[in-house]
């Protein structure tokens, strides 16, 4: 009976098997068809990029499109100061003194709001937290000058075999001039594979990694975006960027990346880039999280 049964079993199993693969393979049809027809109903250039971490599964929509990133910047600038600090060039409880001209006016700045007059010292760790958490456009371009510059980021970042990647000028030179937003850029897919080497410690030391991640669970910009419809209280690594408005009327850019704690513990890491645009910021935030919400549902299953 075992030897009859035995073979029964197996073809059993093979259907079950390929049932599977063609209920997934079905699912992530549903999934693309889904996303393709929001970014269809927007009048923008939008590129989204994600990767489930502990499978490998991909999916990007003009992932190789060049995005300008504004402050999603800050996320590879606290890379490159983090480094520093694991090379020993830097101390993360070193202290940084701030003067009145460190201070840009007309930016946005929790620092400036706090100390408006400077004279105040914050170590390495607490810009990081405001450039990241708080997107501090004055915290930032002290941090850029800690470690050389923008340029010496991007080759940081070029030497972690990242080429898809531009950052070229400082919140201060794109408030000067805003076409200067387009020097600094990404691609989707390029912004995933950055997220995902953070995440899983392929760059920075144990310590300097949870840094990094627990500040961008900390952000408190741009929460109705990958955040908006997430069920309260997932864990989600985020770092946001915003552009101006042109003459024209055109948004910039209206950004947000991270990784997503999924309820079954797996990971999920996202990009999400919208430009060009004359679309409402709420209406390209709703956006997001629909996408976020729907990808999220996807893979929690």
């Amino acid at each position: 009976m075992n030897r009859l049964s035995s073979p029964l079993t197996i073809a059993t199993l093979l259907i079950i098997l390929f049932t599977l693969r063609g209920s997934c393979a079905s699912g992530q049809n549903e999934l693309r068809r889904e996303i393709s027809q929001l970014i269809d109903s927007v009048n923008a250039e939008v590129g989204i990029a994600f990767k489930l971490l502990e499978r490998g599964d991909t999916m990007s929509f003009n992932g190789s499109g060049r995005f300008p990133m504004q402050s999603v910047y800050k996320f590879h600038l606290a890379l490159a100061v983090l480094d520093a600090v694991d090379k020993g060039k830097l101390s993360i409880e070193q202290a940084i003194f701030i003067h009145k001209r460190d201070l840009m006016g007309n930016t946005h700045s929790p620092i400036a709001d706090q100390y408006p007059e400077g004279n105040v010292s914050l170590t390495v760790k607490q810009l990081i937290f405001y450039s990241v958490a708080k997107s501090d456009n004055n915290g930032c371009d002290i941090l850029f000058r800690l470690v050389g510059g923008p340029l010496e980021v991007q080759r940081y970042i070029r030497e972690l075999g990242l080429q898809e990647i531009a950052i070229a000028n400082t919140e201060r030179e794109m408030h000067q001039n805003q076409e200067l937003q387009y020097n600094n850029w990404t691609t989707p897919i390029a912004m995933v594979q950055l997220l995902e080497l953070a995440h899983i410690g392929k760059i920075l030391s144990p310590s300097s990694t949870k840094v990094l991640l627990e500040t961008m669970e900390n952000t408190t910009t741009g929460n109705k975006r990958i955040k908006g419809l997430l069920p309260t209280g997932t864990s989600v690594a985020h770092k946001t960027g915003t552009g101006g408005l042109n003459e024209e009327g055109f948004l910039g850019a209206l950004n947000d990346v991270g990784i997503i704690r999924l309820t079954n513990g797996q990971h999920l890491a996202i990009a999400l880039f919208i430009t060009k645009t004359k679309e409402s910021v709420p209406n390209l935030e709703n956006l997001m999280a629909i996408v976020s919400k729907k990808v999220f549902e996807h893979y929690a299953k």
